[in-house]
């Protein structure tokens, strides 16, 4: 699978088996896009992350991936929708060790620190999207 500039693609999120899915297209874009080893497992990382909470916490949802362009710097985005529940506070939902899950509440603030650009937008009842770039 190339992954041009320009080039999108989009992965339904609705089971475990596809966030294996999401994680080993993010890996194939990041290798092709001639990421560092290190930055590949950052953005593995992340997208495993947000994968897994779009599937627990957002009953399902989308992963856009898509190669940008911004003057000479090339990098990678990934958009994660959904519609659930939606975060009442992203504030508190960012800050390390918050949790509702049960977790170690690093999923969000751990996703940010790991990648250049992070965006997060929630309405309750609406559903969540988070956007994550990580430039080369």
């Amino acid at each position: 699978m190339a992954a041009p500039e320009g080039q999108k693609q989009e992965i339904d999120i609705y089971s475990s088996s596809d966030i294996v899915l999401v994680r080993k297209t993010v890996r194939t874009w990041a290798i092709e896009l001639g990421f560092s080893l290190v930055d590949q497992t950052k953005i593995i990382t992340a997208s495993s992350e947000l994968a897994r909470n779009t599937l627990t916490y957002g009953g399902g949802g989308t992963l856009t991936l898509e190669v940008i362009e911004v003057g000479y710097r090339q990098g990678l985005c990934l958009v994660f929708s959904d519609r659930g529940a939606g975060i009442s506070d992203i504030e508190l939902a960012l800050k390390d060790g918050y949790t509702t899950g049960g977790g170690l509440g690093m999923g969000l603030s751990g996703t940010k620190r790991l990648m250049s650009e992070f965006e997060i937008s929630s309405r309750v009842g609406e559903g969540t999207q988070v956007k994550i770039i990580k430039w080369k």
